[in-house]
């Protein structure tokens, strides 16, 4: 703890302010919310957008591209992702959602539409903190973003209609654009990538790899860390009125999310390391299986059913819980990391 800098250490305390601040502004700044909501990116408010951007192209150009293909060679961590992310994620979540939430459709109906929305952003920087593999993170949420692409539509498709239609129960149906799935995947993941590529590329080029990580990278670090503070201001300041206006709603929708986000963490790094992977893989497994899409999330669950529907607010919670958690994870991974170098 003492190397770490200020901002590293006292993150939690940093984060927690964040939500504070724009939960307040988001309910007493009149017309903050419309203003910040003005102009959209692939459905997702500009700012937002701006700050996805600044956090994670600093951990991306932290990345060796050229060690990728160690991570495209393991078949393990490749088959556990996918299983964990598109197989048990949804079904996890449909589960909690009809078993916790049965008497509210609407708040039910978001929470699915969450656990489909597999984390592409945000994901990379508790990876980072918790001493991932950068590499394999990468690779994993390049996957997640594929499979978004493809299977977003069909999922929601199969658990919000085809599944409650076989169980007898009440049905939904989803629009969402497959060209909004393709958008939102290629600002949030495909700028950032291709950016941080090309700065290690040219970094390295012109004056070494050692220049490079020494020098170059502490330098443009802490930008990843204000990026998502902003980030987390500008989003809760978006949906603050309506968050702090419906305690009890906010309540209900909670529980089934702190349960889904604490069984896809443990159960997928257990999984991981059943499966003989190291502590840094099964980590990064663990939280690109945990984290979800809030943005995605958000934005369907608006052009679909509005930006003042039940749906909504059960997007806009889903961060709410996520990230305090899984900044609570980062730290019972480095736990288990000293554990691990330890014996």
């Amino acid at each position: 703890m003492g190397r770490l800098s200020t901002l590293d250490r006292f993150l939690p305390v940093w984060i927690g302010a964040a939500m504070l601040v724009g939960l307040a502004a988001g309910r007493w700044v009149p017309g903050l919310g419309e203003a910040l909501d003005a102009v959209s990116v692939s459905g997702v408010s500009l700012p937002i957008a701006l700050g996805l951007l600044i956090m994670m192209y600093p951990v991306l150009a932290k990345v060796r591209y050229d060690r990728l293909d160690t991570v495209t060679g393991d078949r393990r961590l490749l088959w556990t992702s996918l299983v964990a992310n598109w197989v048990i994620g949804p079904a996890l979540m449909f589960a909690l959602a009809w078993l916790l939430l049965p008497d509210l459709p609407e708040y039910r109906t978001g929470l699915i539409i969450v656990g489909l929305a597999r984390c592409i952003a945000m994901v990379i920087i508790w990876n980072d903190l918790a001493c991932g593999d950068r590499e394999a993170a990468a690779v994993l949420v390049a996957l997640n973003s594929v499979f978004q692409v493809v299977a977003f539509g069909a999922l929601g498709w199969f658990y919000l209609s085809v599944l409650p239609g076989w169980l007898g129960l009440p049905q939904t149906e989803l629009a969402v654009s497959g060209w909004q799935l393709a958008g939102s995947v290629l600002v949030f993941l495909g700028i950032p990538l291709v950016a941080g590529f090309l700065t290690r590329h040219l970094g390295e080029r012109a004056k070494g790899r050692d220049w490079y990580e020494t020098r170059f990278l502490p330098r443009i670090g802490p930008a990843a860390l204000y990026g998502l503070l902003f980030t987390i201001v500008v989003l809760f300041a978006l949906q603050g009125e309506q968050v702090t206006s419906r305690p009890l709603d906010v309540a209900r929708i909670a529980l089934p999310l702190l349960i889904y986000f604490a069984l896809m963490w443990a159960g997928s790094y257990a999984l991981g390391r059943a499966v003989g992977l190291p502590y840094e893989r099964a980590t990064t497994l663990a939280f690109t299986a945990a984290g979800n899409n809030f943005e995605l999330a958000i934005a369907v669950a608006i052009a679909t059913f509005g930006a003042t529907s039940g749906q909504a607010l059960a997007g806009v919670v889903g961060p709410l819980i996520e990230v305090p958690v899984l900044v609570g994870l980062v730290y019972v991974s480095l736990a288990l990391r000293r554990r691990a170098t330890s014996s």
